[in-house]
């Protein structure tokens, strides 16, 4: 296959707020390594760490500059020495830390797997990230069992919704919260979740009264701030309380005489470095979500699919929290 000399991605040329260092480029269209492949990006979806790392706020700092894309789908265009188990032409998934915003990008052949065929490409590219963070999340960290009570915050977010599909395809019982009535809504008609609440006003109370005072026994958190204050509150005895992120802003503190009381966990959630740290089951978990999605098990939802030209409004539904599921963008 001739492959074009140039490609159109997305470039951050400087950390800067607003995405003010943010510009599409025309850059040179990169080549496979050994164990590499370059692969044509028909769907990248927008991740809360693009969009951190375009103002240098990320765990992960890669020099400028750099084309963000944590997540993608397409199609193998060519391959690199040492690869056998990949084709030319074959639909495929997976990501890196970097590279999906762009025309072509080049990925490990480890980290790439077949499409599912029952998701399209967008829906592949959504998939990855927020599907794994739940998997490590709720069945590494919290081993959650059948039946017990699950409290995703966030739910109409990428990571929150795919927690609430996932946490049902287990056989928990859910409870979804979201400051947006109409969100909440959405979230009901897309994955059933065993009961709503809407955060505004508190939810400490609602969520005693749909446990039956038992309270929830997983607490899935990608928000912080109050939110995280108030679940200290509503954790049954011997639950475990999962850190996810800080999309409040804010980076809250537990006094530790409440989880020596109440006999609950605190527990960190990364499940990159998760998957670094244990390879063998980072590959376990990766491979987990894929036959899931591949057996129709779990299924993302895409909002929203926007050309590269748009990726200013694709990260704008994400930072102004306007997406239920994920944003996409097609280059």
């Amino acid at each position: 296959m001739l492959l074009p000399l140039t490609m159109r991605a997305l470039v951050v040329e400087a950390l800067a707020p607003d995405f003010g260092g943010c510009a599409v480029r025309e850059v040179p269209t990169p080549s496979p390594g050994p164990d590499e492949v370059l692969v044509r990006v028909r769907a990248a979806s927008v991740n809360f760490p693009d969009l951190l790392m375009t103002r240098g706020e990320y765990q992960f700092k890669p020099p400028l500059p750099f084309t963000p894309g944590l997540d993608l789908s397409g199609e193998v265009v060519a391959l690199g020495d040492g690869v056998t188990d990949l084709a030319i032409g074959q639909a495929v998934v997976g990501g890196a830390r970097l590279g999906g915003f762009a025309e072509y990008a080049v990925l490990s052949a480890d980290a790439l797997k077949p499409k599912p065929e029952r998701l399209s490409f967008a829906e592949g590219a959504a998939y990855g990230a927020a599907y794994l963070t739940a998997y490590v999340a709720l069945v590494r960290r919290a081993r959650l069992e059948p039946g017990e009570w699950v409290l995703v915050h966030g739910a109409a977010g990428g990571v929150g919704l795919a927690a609430v599909d996932l946490a049902k395809a287990l056989g928990a019982r859910v409870i979804a919260t979201s400051a947006s009535d109409d969100k909440l809504a959405q979230v009901k008609a897309l994955y059933a979740p065993d009961a709503v609440v809407n955060v505004t006003g508190g939810f400490r109370d609602r969520v005693k009264e749909i446990t039956g005072g038992h309270g929830a026994d997983v607490i899935y958190d990608p928000v912080g701030g109050d939110v995280f204050d108030e679940s200290v509150r509503c954790v049954a005895f011997d639950g475990r309380l999962l850190v996810i992120g800080f999309t409040s802003g804010r980076i809250p503190t537990v006094s530790v005489n409440m989880p020596l009381i109440k006999g609950f966990s605190v527990m960190g959630v990364r499940a990159g470095e998760y998957g670094r740290q244990f390879p063998d089951q980072g590959r376990e978990n990766a491979q987990a979500v894929w036959a899931m999605a591949n057996e129709g098990r779990i299924r993302p939802h895409v909002c929203a699919e926007l050309p590269l030209e748009r990726w200013r409004e694709a990260f704008a539904l994400l930072s102004e929290r306007k997406v239920v599921g994920k944003a996409v963008i097609v280059p």
